[in-house]
């Protein structure tokens, strides 16, 4: 086999747990501490050296992959081992596919560098998603700032006309004192004369109309800054979710420098993910079996019958759900069959994978 392939193959099909194990059976004393980067380069050298542990990791393939090898084994031709290869991409179940398929007797070299390309276009998926949500991080962050300006120049507004009302009410006071002078003025008439009291009257009917105008025009710009604050802090909201997502998946692709957080080790857990995208889906699975535990799917009704939920949600710890990209109808289905059972849900903020990794570091 190419030594090219070695890397992608040992970073696809094993897990660095089964990759400790070898260095471990061959003397290593730091399998179990030396980082996953270092562990990745010290397989990958290993794969291409047959008596110094490349078949003790063949062995470890072979078995760890041993359903899919055997299936694989049907294909008697490069087209129909193309055809098995196909199909198991576009259900994300990659590690073992493309074992079995790059080491098929009837796999020739252009079908192998097509399997590897296809791999290693996965890769890139990882990247184009942490963008996809950077750039949209930046994007609220302008929006929040154009609210953040427009609900200062509100609040300004607001106590500008606040100043303004208590002003009004100030010489209303004043006017209501003048009038009472002149009421006391109809008792004693030669104390006050009837123009000063229409004069007075009439500026009295003119400040309160004034000032009504001025309360209604309060009361809409006040109306205005708490519609602007509710966004602006529903847009804080989704920024910090979207930062919180990105240091997950920051932190989960920094693995190769540091030993993996543990709130990543899924070893032994059963997750299910309802609703999604089916290659976005194929990247939460490869995510989740890279860490040692299994990801179910159903794609929330599209194809599927809902039908087959109850089943999927009985043999899974944790139900997950993107709220953007799953029908009402299988959201009601999925909240009622856990709360039934006593499986804990989750929804998801988006479909990303950027999401779903935040998503299981809170798990």
């Amino acid at each position: 086999m190419a030594e090219t392939l070695h890397c992608s193959i040992v970073g696809t099909c094993l897990t660095n747990a089964e990759a400790r194990a070898i260095l471990a059976k061959l003397g290593r004393p730091d399998a179990r501490t030396i980082s996953e980067h270092l562990l990745h380069g010290e397989i990958v050298q290993i794969a291409g050296r047959k008596e110094g542990g490349g078949r003790l990791l063949q062995k470890a393939l072979d078995r760890r992959h041993d359903r899919e090898v055997e299936r694989f084994e049907q294909a008697g031709t490069k087209e129909s081992v193309r055809a098995l290869w196909k199909a198991s991409l576009e259900r994300g179940e990659i590690p073992g596919a493309y074992w079995a398929a790059i080491t098929h007797p009837a796999t020739d070299w252009p079908l192998v560098q097509e399997i590897f390309g296809e791999v290693h276009m996965l890769s890139h998926l990882v990247g184009q998603s942490n963008r996809a949500d950077i750039r949209r991080l930046r994007q609220l962050e302008a929006d929040l700032a154009e609210r953040e300006d427009k609900v200062a120049t509100l609040e300004r507004r607001i106590v500008d006309l606040m100043s303004q009302r208590d002003g009004l009410s100030e010489r209303n006071r004043s006017i209501e004192a003048e009038m009472h002078v002149s009421r006391i003025g109809e008792i004693h008439p030669a104390q006050c004369q009837p123009d000063d009291r229409k004069e007075l009257m009439v500026r009295l009917d003119r400040e309160r109309a004034h000032s009504e105008a001025m309360e209604e025009k309060l009361a809409i710009l006040t109306e205005a800054a708490t519609r602007l604050s509710a966004d602006l802090a529903s847009e804080t909201a989704q920024r910090r979710a979207v930062e919180a997502e990105l240091l997950a998946a920051e932190a989960m692709l920094a693995q190769g420098e540091c030993p993996a957080p543990p709130r990543y080790d899924l070893t032994g857990r059963t997750l299910l993910y309802v609703g999604g995208r089916p290659r976005q889906v194929a990247q939460l699975r490869r995510f989740v079996n890279d860490r040692g535990g299994a990801l179910l799917s159903h794609d929330g009704g599209i194809e599927e019958n809902l039908s087959l939920l109850p089943g999927l949600v009985s043999r899974s710890e944790r139900v997950f759900f993107p709220v953007e990209c799953i029908s009402h109808e299988a959201t009601n289905a999925v909240k009622r069959l856990c709360e039934a059972g006593g499986t804990p849900f989750q929804p998801v903020r988006s479909a990303s994978l950027a999401s779903f990794v935040h998503a299981i570091s809170l798990a």
